[in-house]
């Protein structure tokens, strides 16, 4: 992030800012093998077409999903796989703190018990 503009620093704060939702993190994963529809992301997500409709559009604001019509449907699908890989790497750190807590947790529960 060295020598970045302040105008790139916004950009990219825009871009982690659309991830950081929870159904647009469930939309990704959705669409992470195959194009779907809104209807049938709406049913994966459990939302309503309107609230899939206006998370699909921060996330192609942001070009992590195209659009492709086929016929009177409209498919979604992901744009710049890269997403997956920062998503990735995010999530293995996260899976990584947690088992460290637990691991600390039960450690410590061992100590009290062997205190009783």
């Amino acid at each position: 992030m060295e020598n970045l503009s302040d105008l790139a620093l916004q950009q990219i704060a825009q871009y982690f800012q659309v991830l950081a939702e929870p159904t647009r993190l469930r939309i990704l994963n959705s669409l992470r093998e195959e194009q779907r529809s809104v209807g049938e992301l709406a049913e994966i997500c459990q939302c309503s077409l309107a609230n899939v409709s206006r998370h699909l559009s921060q996330l192609a604001k942001q070009g992590l999903v195209a659009r492709e019509s086929q016929g009177t449907t409209a498919f979604y699908g992901i744009a710049d796989p890269a997403v997956y890989e920062l998503c990735d790497l995010v999530c293995g750190n996260i899976d990584r703190h947690f088992r460290l807590q637990a691991k600390t947790q039960r450690a410590f529960a061992a100590v009290q018990r062997r205190k009783s």
